[in-house]
């Protein structure tokens, strides 16, 4: 039998991400400190906790707030937010993980740590909306264009103020997360199929799934 690929999802609380890896085979378990909004493997916590825990493949969203350009008339008051906010990114590219991909708007990344290795659109991928992606690669290809549609409409700057609206705008589209799974995965298990088979267990931890306490 060959070995499950395991992938952690890194800052997700949505599910999207973690069950399109489920769906094309692999061992996903999302992780943020909320809880997940969908039944499946989540580890509701510090990712710090669960980063040497045996994975293949991270993608993770590490929070937008304080680093987001969009914000840019707010940095001036964010001096010690963003340091904290870049640290923890420089920690995510830094996990001792084969393969990494880091997600994130156009944001400050790009001149204090480095250049992204992609800006990829919705609209490549079956959503006829614009919203700048970034991704940054370490052991992965880049994304190709699964389905490039019509429709240039920027949704997400147009959502009202609300409790919620963070939330929304944080969401990964689902097209982007079937491409990653897809095309990432099978990246990820042409090493896998050179390793022994091994069982994956879930890991345990401060989960709102009873069957991971």
């Amino acid at each position: 039998m060959d070995p499950v690929v395991r992938v952690l999802v890194a800052c997700e609380f949505s599910g999207t991400v973690r069950d399109a890896f489920t769906a094309a085979g692999a061992y996903a378990m999302s992780c943020d400190l909320l809880p997940s909004e969908k039944p499946g493997p989540h580890y509701q916590g510090d990712v710090r906790d669960v980063l040497a825990s045996g994975w293949d493949l991270m993608v993770a969203h590490p929070p937008c707030t304080h680093l987001a350009v969009s914000g840019a008339r707010w940095f001036k008051e964010k001096v010690s937010e963003q340091a904290e906010a870049l640290e923890f990114v420089r920690m995510l590219m830094a996990a001792p993980i084969e393969r990494i991909a880091i997600e994130n708007p156009v944001s400050i990344i790009s001149s204090r740590i480095r250049k992204p290795d992609q800006i990829i659109q919705p609209w490549q991928f079956g959503h006829g909306e614009t919203k700048a992606t970034c991704l940054w690669l370490k052991n992965l290809p880049k994304l190709v264009p699964s389905r490039i549609v019509e429709g240039r409409e920027g949704k997400v700057w147009k959502m009202p103020p609300g409790p919620n609206r963070w939330r929304e705008r944080s969401r990964t589209y689902p097209g982007i997360a079937e491409a990653m799974a897809a095309q990432w995965l099978c990246n990820s298990n042409a090493e896998a199929h050179g390793r022994q088979s091994r069982t994956v267990q879930p890991l345990v931890g401060r989960s709102e799934s009873e069957d991971l306490k």
